[in-house]
């Protein structure tokens, strides 16, 4: 991955990833939701989730907020994650495992938060 000319290395892309977390978790909790574990406390699982996500918007900079959603999806499904009413990790199911459009607003603009997040660390 490059960044301004150089290769961005793996502990850049953590580093990046932490950033981008962290600031999810004080949005979910503005938002009411329950937030994330600290990244310090964070399974391996959701790290390595972050850090997908940091690889990809650098590969795709241009790509709406919608097409971060739809690679979570996709990395999600992969994974063998399915939607359900709550977030379970050991179930493995997750509530916004749905189309972007129909997300609620505050999860859109989440996505969005994702992407400023990345490009102002890239």
């Amino acid at each position: 991955m490059k960044r301004g000319g150089r290769k961005l290395d793996a502990a850049s892309i953590a580093r990046i990833a932490e950033v981008m977390h962290e600031a999810v978790r004080v949005w979910q909790k503005t938002n009411g939701q329950t937030p994330s574990p600290a990244w310090s406390r964070a399974p391996k699982w959701m790290k390595e989730s972050s850090e997908a996500s940091v690889v990809w918007r650098i590969a795709n900079p241009d790509a709406p907020a919608s097409a971060q959603h739809d690679q979570w999806l996709q990395q999600k499904k992969a994974d063998g994650w399915k939607f359900g009413k709550a977030k379970d990790a050991v179930k493995k199911t997750h509530p916004m495992m749905i189309p972007y459009a129909q997300l609620p607003e505050f999860e859109k603009r989440k996505d969005a938060l994702v992407n400023a997040v990345i490009d102002a660390l890239r």
